[in-house]
């Protein structure tokens, strides 16, 4: 089995890695302390297990398993014992530990873990590959600058942000700005590629470099993330 924590204090995630190194089949492939870095990484590598703190500062252990569309299987780690019934509500979630952790209730917590995955595996054989997402070709973007119509290709634009009146398109190479509303060149574009993630910006999610609590990068530029937006951009990310 591989496994994940994912907890903001390093105390902590050396707690629950000393237990994990007890168990010879379960191997820690990764640690974070914070969950969109945790989200990054499940979205280009599986795992079976993740040891996951509920109270982290911006994104709670909550948001992370109600984000991804395809979440592992979890184990709660927490001080606090008022969210354990809730907890179960959540078909990923097999297990809840109460800090300070002990080996016995690991144990158990690990064997949990197990009849968890059997169960998953039982109805289906054989494997279960990731489907591989490409962005299809699409038909290119006519824009109206100065009375001539400009042809863009989709895949080359960056960014598309409000400016009053106007709208701001960035593509790879060129900047334009168009007399339009984000409302309408937002319904040109397609969904499979870009999304709103501000009341003032549409991107292209494919061109995301890195991604903070509250901003994305593409290329050089740092977009801002409006706190409605965000759940919709993770489940976005984790399809890619």
């Amino acid at each position: 089995m591989t496994c994940i924590i994912v907890d903001d204090e390093a105390t902590a995630r050396a707690i629950v890695a000393k237990h994990c190194s007890s168990v010879s089949d379960l191997n820690v492939v990764g640690e974070f302390d914070n969950a969109i870095d945790a989200i990054k990484f499940l979205n280009q590598q599986d795992v079976d297990v993740v040891f996951l703190d509920i109270h982290m500062p911006g994104f709670s252990g909550v948001d992370f398993v109600q984000t991804l569309k395809n979440c592992p299987k979890v184990v709660l780690t927490t001080s606090d014992t008022e969210f354990a019934i809730e907890a179960y509500e959540y078909e990923a979630i097999v297990d809840y530990m109460v800090k300070p952790l002990t080996a016995e209730r690991f144990a158990k917590s690990v064997q949990k873990i197990k009849n968890a995955l059997e169960k998953k595996a039982s109805p289906v054989s054989g494997s279960n590959p990731k489907t591989n997402t490409t962005v299809e070709a699409e038909k290119d973007l006519y824009i109206n600058i100065d009375k001539r119509l400009i042809k863009l290709n989709l895949h080359e634009i960056l960014v598309v942000k409000a400016q009053g009146d106007y709208i701001d398109i960035t593509t790879e190479n060129k900047e334009y700005r168009v007399h339009t509303t984000l409302k309408k060149i937002k319904e040109k574009l397609p969904d499979k590629t870009f999304l709103q993630i501000h009341r003032s910006y549409v991107i292209n999610f494919t061109k995301i470099i890195d991604i903070e609590d509250n901003s994305v990068l593409i290329k050089k530029m740092v977009i801002p993330i409006s706190r409605s937006n965000r759940p919709e951009l993770m489940r976005r990310l984790n399809l890619v």
